[in-house]
């Protein structure tokens, strides 16, 4: 009971504390209930976009991959850091120049109409079909562990979990639907104060677990953890490894280019970037997440091996259900923490569920209205009427991915491999209409159109011709990037574009630079760069 008290109470303070940020905020217009006014400050756009990609997908499917798997996965994390610094100072500033509110939008500015929404609708499938059942079933996963829904209700595992996406998918609508993006941002950056004590709670309790094993305590857990699984301490896997590991040439060319498509041109990301009041406080944002994406080792990696050398070891691990490894993470929560803190981490997790929910939720309305129903059906619609439809369509969104998401369970792959596995039928297609579009005056119309299918068809193949299995799906990505690449830059020799195209100056925002930084940038490229040291042959492997 208190289990539930305490994470009832923290559940209900977040409601309150982002309905008293935002409650004289007019969100009767696009900019205000798409854009959060174009004023959030660099410290809540990092805090946002940590807390829109740490969500339990993360929190139960990295670790599981960790479990799994060795130290390489912290690449998904740390390696981020990169890509969040070309949005920085190399995307940003041209998407904030021009007043872009979505990536579709940029599209038709760059391409035409036909390529917004082509583009609009991938974005549409992506979300509706992996990104948010994945959300709400591996938030399901940990949360009907901790409340041990199965057993109170005497339901089935799949009961139980349909339970949970229900209810979390209910109240992750609540914010987006209703509350626009500034609830959303305003949340997230409440809850991601409650992660970081709760996330870090659970390594630090896992190790003083492991030193008890040796009969000591955090000390002694430290050495058991640098020592007892060796081979699990390898960030640099070898470049024939499978997932869930993620092989070392990866680092350089299949890793980098899908981080690039994640944190600059995937439309639930950049928008918070969008959303800020100039352009320093977006590049603020930007690396400052790079920073926090390196914490996130320590809270959905780390906790994957921790599990590993403590309930692998004793048999603990119950894999009779759903995907084994992924249930890593909320065992080790059941066993490490504390009963009477079980209710705050549960509430701590619940948050990061609804932000990463109610984030793609507020996108997908986002794309759906101000992309395609606005221009085809709403010409002449006022603001409140493109509010209402986007809260509709966003309500419709929410209800189909409650549906589908208890079925996640059968996918058997992993959680964080089936995401990354079904983005890839759309991340290079976007990635290089992004690049080229922002790069080259020159890339015409056709060649996204080219792409897109060309793209998805080879990308399928590989999935169903047995000859591909001994890759690593991130070789395939690579391979496509650049494939796609040379096709733009033979489009722009054989048929470019008929006038140079530039970026129209918008004049929303002041465009002053962050003076200080590319030092910012630098200091975290030298934290990547000293934790793959660390976690190599070099020291710990």
């Amino acid at each position: 009971m208190f289990t539930v008290v305490t994470f009832v109470g923290f559940t209900v303070l977040v409601a309150i504390l982002s309905w008293w940020k935002t409650r004289g905020d007019d969100l009767s217009t696009k900019e205000g209930y798409f854009l959060a006014g174009r004023g959030l400050p660099g410290i809540v756009i990092a805090g946002s976009l940590m807390m829109t990609n740490l969500s339990a997908e993360q929190l139960v499917g990295t670790n599981g991959q960790a479990f799994a798997g060795n130290m390489s996965t912290m690449a998904w994390e740390a390696t981020s850091a990169f890509a969040l610094i070309i949005l920085a100072f190399v995307i940003l500033p041209r998407f904030l120049k021009g007043g872009v509110a979505t990536i579709p939008e940029f599209f038709e500015m760059r391409y035409d109409t036909a390529t917004m929404r082509l583009f609009s609708v991938l974005f549409l499938i992506a979300y509706v079909i992996t990104m948010l059942p994945t959300i709400l079933y591996s938030g399901a996963v940990a949360l009907a562990k901790i409340f041990n829904i199965q057993e109170i209700f005497g339901v089935s595992y799949f009961t139980a979990i349909a339970i949970v996406c229900a209810a979390t998918g209910i109240i992750g609508m609540c914010y987006a639907v209703f509350g626009g993006l500034k609830a959303v941002a305003y949340s997230d950056t409440i809850n991601g104060v409650g992660l970081i004590i709760g996330g870090f709670a659970v390594p630090i309790l896992g190790i003083i677990a492991l030193g008890k094993l040796d009969g000591g305590g955090f000390l002694a857990g430290i050495e058991h953890f640098a020592t007892a699984t060796p081979e699990k301490m390898n960030a640099w896997s070898s470049p024939s490894a499978l997932p869930p590991e993620v092989p070392w040439p990866l680092l350089f060319t299949g890793m980098f280019v899908n981080n690039l498509f994640y944190w600059a041109t995937n439309q639930s990301i950049i928008q918070r970037s969008l959303g800020g009041k100039n352009l320093a406080e977006g590049q603020k944002g930007a690396i400052w997440a790079g920073f926090f994406k390196c914490l996130d080792v320590f809270v959905i990696v780390i906790p994957g091996i921790i599990a590993f050398q403590l309930l692998a070891a004793n048999g603990q691990m119950d894999t009779s259900v759903g995907m084994a490894a992924d249930q890593a993470y909320p065992l080790l929560v059941m066993e490490v923490i504390p009963k009477p803190l079980l209710g705050f981490l549960a509430a701590v997790m619940f948050g990061a569920i609804l932000s990463s929910f109610n984030s793609v939720l507020n996108s997908a309305s986002t794309i759906f209205t101000l992309n395609i129903w606005q221009p085809i059906w709403g010409k002449n619609a006022d603001n409140n009427k493109v509010v209402k439809v986007g809260q509709i369509f966003g309500t419709v969104v929410g209800v189909i991915a409650i549906i589908i998401s208890p079925f996640v369970m059968y996918f058997g792959t992993g959680i964080m491999n089936f995401i990354n596995e079904c983005w890839g039928f759309f991340s290079m297609p976007l990635l290089t209409a992004v690049l080229f579009g922002l790069l080259s005056k020159k890339a015409p119309a056709v060649a996204p159109k080219i792409i897109v299918p060309l793209h998805m068809v080879l990308y399928g193949l590989t999935k169903v011709i047995p000859f591909f299995s001994q890759f690593h799906y991130l070789y395939v990505v690579f391979a496509l990037f650049v494939l796609e690449s040379i096709i733009y830059f033979i489009c722009i020799k054989v048929v470019p574009r008929e006038t140079d195209w530039e970026m129209p100056d918008a004049q929303v925002l002041d465009m002053t630079p962050w003076k200080t930084g590319k030092y910012w940038a630098i200091a975290g490229i030298a934290v990547v760069v000293l934790m793959y040291i660390i976690f190599s042959p070099l020291v710990l492997a």
